[in-house]
């Protein structure tokens, strides 16, 4: 395959689109014919269709994707394939991980379901779809959509910036927001072989994921190609400056031993050895080196909700939610840093895992005031929630609402994890609700009757929006549209509500001194 150029990025697969479309499913197997090729998969429970491992281009080591289509040849899709390296998990990894997989009731191209297209978290560096967590069959069953989800490369192998080292990598800082614009490309010239709606595409991703999505809601490349969205525990409201991000990427180089007017020996040197580099000091913030979107002039032109939402996305219908106790999955309760806690040393402790910059001691202080009966380890996971990363959604929403954007809802967890109770409503809790798959690995909700029900509306009012544009669902209260005026917020919980501005102390408290997207 050639090169990609930014043309063939934008239009991807143009030359496939104009080639007739035949989509079928014979009685007795999974095969359905798209204009990317014949794909046999799996029937599973329920007359559910399964489709795994289906490729959607190829990857050239730092360089821009390229299309991958094999025209009336059957490809076997009962196997997921390699997620991206990125130095632990024990699933199989290989710079070629440009997969994804489908779920569907059936391949009639009359059906026009709506797609629910699902991008994972791990920040940008790590994280896979590949994990029970993430299976579509629940939530594509239950609500008669067709679920995709999608790998892409992440670390130094989707977003080392070395453009302004070497022009052969041009598009390297945002190489995985171009895996994914990639695969919605292959999403619309051929999920309607899988009885999906290219008109209807919803995108939806936790942590990670929703930040990829806040940047692709930035990015011009990405125009059209989806038509709603929900973004989970996730934001970008700035990317990585291209000053910064090359600092980083000299990081990265100086512990490869890689000069940086010779960057062949990235292109020589095994994966293994590009992963082994990813603990490199990263020289603005310390710890292990950052990689996320940069702001590089080419494909992503501004900020993605700085200084305002950008235009581009305010037509979009919007979700954006967060969980009551984000930081109660990042720090163990049985940890040294929270075990022993007390009103003496929480301010010190709490300090390093802040991302906004307020004096801890003034803080705790405020806290105990507002919050007496919290204890030091409740007073703990409440601030470092809220001064952490969660600012950056109600920025975001808030953004929107100012500049006229109607479709914008606003969420909350406060369910309280039934199997791990010492842990909240933590990060990720929203994942098992969104697919159905209370039981799987990682799931926080357990499988009781109010982790149904909360399930089932969740899973409801997502697929709505990707059916119908707005979140209304059997059981669920109605969900009122967010704006400056009212901050409605859902509170997912064993009784779901609306509550306006729910955290406004908290959101007043930080909103003091500015939200800084770490990695900008």
């Amino acid at each position: 395959m050639s090169g990609v150029t930014r043309r063939s990025v934008v239009a991807g697969g143009m030359a496939l689109a104009a080639a007739p479309l035949v989509a079928r499913a014979a009685a007795g197997d999974a095969v359905v014919e798209t204009r990317a090729g014949q794909f046999e998969g799996d029937r599973i429970d329920g007359g559910m269709l399964r489709f795994r491992g289906i490729r959607y281009g190829n990857a050239p080591r730092f360089r821009a994707p390229v299309a991958f289509a094999t025209p009336g040849q059957r490809v076997p899709a009962h196997e997921y394939g390699p997620i991206c390296p990125q130095g632990k998990g024990g699933q199989a990894a290989s710079e070629d991980c440009l997969f994804l997989n489908v779920w569907t009731h059936g391949a009639s191209t009359a059906a026009k379901r709506p797609v629910m297209l699902y991008i994972h978290g791990g920040a940008y560096s790590n994280g896979t779809v590949t994990v029970p967590l993430n299976d579509g069959a629940k939530l594509a069953a239950a609500k008669d959509v067709v679920v995709v989800t999608v790998n892409h490369r992440l670390n130094a192998l989707g977003y080392l910036y070395l453009a302004r080292f070497d022009p052969r990598f041009a598009d390297s800082g945002n190489l995985g927001q171009l895996d994914l614009i990639l695969a919605l490309q292959w999403v619309r010239d051929n999920i309607a072989a899988f009885g999906g709606d290219p008109r209807r595409v919803f995108v939806f991703g936790q942590s990670g994921g929703g930040a990829k999505i806040a940047t692709l809601m930035g990015m011009p490349a990405a125009k059209g190609l989806f038509h709603s969205a929900a973004t989970m525990s996730g934001q970008q409201v700035t990317a990585s400056g291209p000053m910064n991000a090359t600092k980083r990427a000299q990081a990265y180089l100086a512990k490869l031993g890689v000069k940086e007017d010779n960057l062949q020996p990235l292109l020589d040197m095994p994966v293994e050895k590009l992963v082994g580099a990813l603990d490199a000091t990263d020289p603005i913030l310390g710890g292990g080196v950052y990689f996320g979107p940069v702001l590089d002039m080419k494909w992503l032109t501004r900020h993605p909700f700085w200084p305002d939402a950008n235009p581009q996305s305010l037509s979009i219908p919007m979700i954006l939610g967060n969980t009551h106790d984000e930081t109660r999955a990042f720090i163990d309760p049985n940890s040294a840093k929270v075990k022993g806690l007390t009103w003496d040393n929480v301010a010190a402790r709490m300090a390093p895992e802040l991302r906004m910059d307020l004096l801890p001691e003034w803080v705790v202080g405020q806290y105990r005031a507002h919050f007496p009966k919290d204890t030091p380890e409740q007073l703990f996971y409440r601030a470092t929630t809220a001064g952490r990363s969660w600012p950056g959604q109600w920025l975001e929403a808030d953004a929107r609402a100012a500049a006229g954007a109607r479709a914008t809802w606003v969420y909350q967890v406060d369910y309280q994890s039934p199997t791990q109770p010492e842990r909240g409503a933590p990060h990720t809790m929203d994942i098992a609700l969104a697919f159905g798959t209370l039981d799987a690995p990682g799931s926080f909700t357990g499988t009781g009757p109010a982790a149904q029900k909360l399930s089932g509306q969740v899973m409801g009012a997502f697929a709505a929006l990707a059916r119908t544009g707005r979140p209304v669902a059997e059981g669920l209260a109605p969900w009122t549209p967010y704006t400056l005026a009212n901050r409605a917020t859902m509170v997912f919980d064993t009784a779901s509500r609306v509550v306006n501005d729910p955290r406004k102390w908290e959101r007043e408290l930080w909103g003091r001194v500015p939200y800084i997207q770490p990695g900008s």
